[in-house]
């Protein structure tokens, strides 16, 4: 059985070397569905409480959220960095609130001082969805994600692999046999 959940992330992008309007420096609301898969918890009735797969979720996919995302070849790059510098926001600002936890992968940086991710490929709605698999493969045990952004939408299918240790009484993912929500112990 699956659990599912949508989040939305604005952002900005532009498809560097494209031919069509894309090409131009554009905005967008996307929409990330993402759909767990396992045994439905007895001591719950669930697989996995669609909140807490937000929350885990949420964590690196707030870089994405009012953050612009280029590709790293793209010359709007370092012309952006400079002007945040100049402007004193590249490492941060008071007003930056919403940063998660840097990363970086084959697929992509993020940079969550300056709400900029860096990408190795253009980031389409297919580029998407490979980056946050890549970025959540081994927190959530994801069955498909799809992610939506304007008129444009792509999904894919995962082979989920294995079964995820989960507390009884609230249906959250237990770390090291303890649940980081209600401290229940597996024995």
């Amino acid at each position: 059985m699956r659990s599912i959940t949508r989040i939305e992330l604005q952002y900005a992008h532009r498809f560097y070397k494209f031919q069509g309007e894309a090409q131009y420096l554009h905005g967008h609301t996307g929409v990330l569905t993402i759909e767990v898969e396992d045994t439905v918890n007895p001591g719950v009735n669930m697989v996995f409480p669609c909140n807490e797969i937000q929350k885990v979720a949420w964590d690196v996919l707030k870089n994405f959220d009012h953050a612009l995302v280029l590709r790293e070849d793209d010359p709007l790059l370092p012309a952006i960095l400079d002007v945040y510098e100049k402007q004193g926001i590249r490492n941060g600002a008071p007003s930056n609130k919403m940063r998660g936890a840097a990363f970086k992968t084959e697929l992509a940086t993020a940079y969550p001082e300056c709400r900029l991710v860096v990408t190795k490929e253009t980031m389409t709605v297919e580029g998407m969805i490979k980056i946050v698999y890549d970025l959540l493969k081994d927190k959530l045990n994801i069955a498909k994600l799809t992610f939506t952004s304007g008129v444009n939408a792509a999904t894919q299918e995962y082979k989920p692999t294995g079964t995820v240790d989960r507390c009884p009484l609230c249906g959250v993912a237990l770390v090291d046999g303890v649940c980081p929500k209600c401290g229940y112990k597996k024995h």
